[in-house]
């Protein structure tokens, strides 16, 4: 679980650097169009986002409230790996093996 754990904070510490970064180079809705109307930029956002949603499934599948379903889905949206490796480290602090991580708690 602590290789779980040390994983998912690289990878949230990473998307928040690299992202930072990023927006401080350029503005995000300033993408020229000629970088958006590649065939690999269009291929990459698809790609992305079907794994997000195919991430947002087991969140769907874990989560009992509509609430949470509805804002994990938002946070996954729009934050994407930084809100999925969020969701894993809240799950992560109260998961005791990884049975309980990756099943939903019986009611």
């Amino acid at each position: 679980m602590n290789i779980l754990r040390t994983l998912f904070a690289l990878i949230l510490l990473t998307m928040l650097t690299v992202t930072t970064w990023a927006s401080l180079q350029q503005n995000i809705l300033k993408i020229p169009a000629p970088v958006t109307g590649n065939p690999w930029f269009i291929a990459t956002m698809f790609d992305a986002y079907f794994g997000f949603t195919t991430f947002y499934i087991w969140v769907f599948y874990k989560e009992k409230s509509a609430l949470a379903r509805v804002l994990w889905f938002l946070a996954i949206m729009a934050l994407g790996n930084m809100g999925m490796a969020s969701y894993v480290l809240l799950k992560l602090r109260r998961a005791s093996d990884m049975k309980s991580l990756l099943l939903r708690a019986p009611d």
